[in-house]
């Protein structure tokens, strides 16, 4: 029996290295109040979630796949921060064939100032669903453009001037309609100008057959004038990987290896309450207590930009 549980396994914090292990760790894998399940079905593999959470700041929207990184597309709702949670919620037929882990995102629309949630759907084409009334309700999934990816989007930030920014990746398969899979990872970037209704062509970041850069997970710094995309490394030769930008989003560095306590897959970013800095990702890196688990890693800015 697989389950889905919203709570991080491990928190670390403090000293690290780029090639070995030393932060201290907290295991809560064994704290039952830790945890809470939100699904589980017999059989039945459940996982790669992403949520959203509304403004009221207690309702929170998850979707997962019906299956291992693919699969029809469900959705529950909590409405007190995740203590408890709806039954599966009703969703457009055609969600059934998605391809790809959905991913959903709150943005303004720029002229009439209302939040609209958006729900894609990768592989190619990549596929949109949008809700105007805070997930109630829901459009079926439609492309927005000739052109893919894998885990679309990854992470996407709307701009003080209300355009909107997301990022995925690629290695050729899907980014157009025909699969020339050549073992070059590319990082893309995407921009909305209407609050996510439509998408610009994407343009590439980086490509690199050294190592396979993917998954970008977004944070700010603390006066949000940079941002960094940390990166899963899925040929498994290096640590996860950074770039950072200045000027949002139109230039970015170089990437350049993290750490081996930030070293993981899918990272998911947010601050705590005392400024610090909440990662959960899962865990690859070697000689990890954790490895292969779900983890967090709390830190400062400073930790990831120095």
């Amino acid at each position: 029996m697989k389950l889905i549980a919203f709570v991080a396994l491990t928190a670390a914090a403090g000293a690290y290295a780029m090639d070995a292990f030393i932060i201290p760790t907290v295991d809560l894998s064994k704290d039952d109040k830790a945890r809470i399940i939100i699904d589980r079905e017999p059989g039945q593999y459940l996982g790669h979630v992403t949520t959203v959470l509304l403004d009221d700041r207690k309702t929170i929207i998850a979707v997962y796949p019906k299956g291992h990184g693919k699969g029809a597309i469900v959705m529950k709702r909590s409405t007190d921060d995740g203590k408890t949670w709806s039954d599966r919620l009703p969703t457009p037929e055609n969600w059934s064939t998605s391809l790809e882990v959905p991913t959903i995102y709150k943005v303004t629309d720029p002229k009439t100032k209302k939040r609209r949630l958006l729900l894609f759907s990768g592989l190619y084409p990549t596929r949109l669903a949008t809700s105007e009334d805070l997930g109630k309700t829901w459009t079926p999934l439609q492309p927005v453009g000739e052109w893919g990816g894998v885990v679309v989007m990854a992470s996407l930030t709307q701009l003080p001037n209300g355009d909107c920014l997301a990022w995925f990746h690629d290695d050729g398969r899907f980014i157009g309609p025909e699969n020339r899979g050549d073992g070059i990872f590319r990082l893309y970037q995407t921009r909305s100008r209407d609050g996510g209704l439509t998408w610009e062509h994407p343009r590439m970041l980086y490509k690199s057959s050294d190592v396979h850069l993917c998954e970008p997970g977004l944070v700010y710094s603390p006066d949000r004038k940079q941002m960094a995309l940390l990166l899963r490394e899925n040929k498994r030769v290096k640590n996860s990987h950074v770039i950072f930008s200045s000027d949002n989003g139109e230039t970015w560095t170089e990437p350049r290896e993290l750490p081996l306590s930030l070293t993981g897959d899918r990272h998911t970013t947010g601050y705590l309450k005392d400024g610090r800095l909440f990662i959960s990702f899962r865990d690859t890196a070697r000689d990890s207590p954790a490895k292969g688990d779900w983890v967090a890693w709390i830190g400062t800015w400073d930790d990831i930009a120095k």
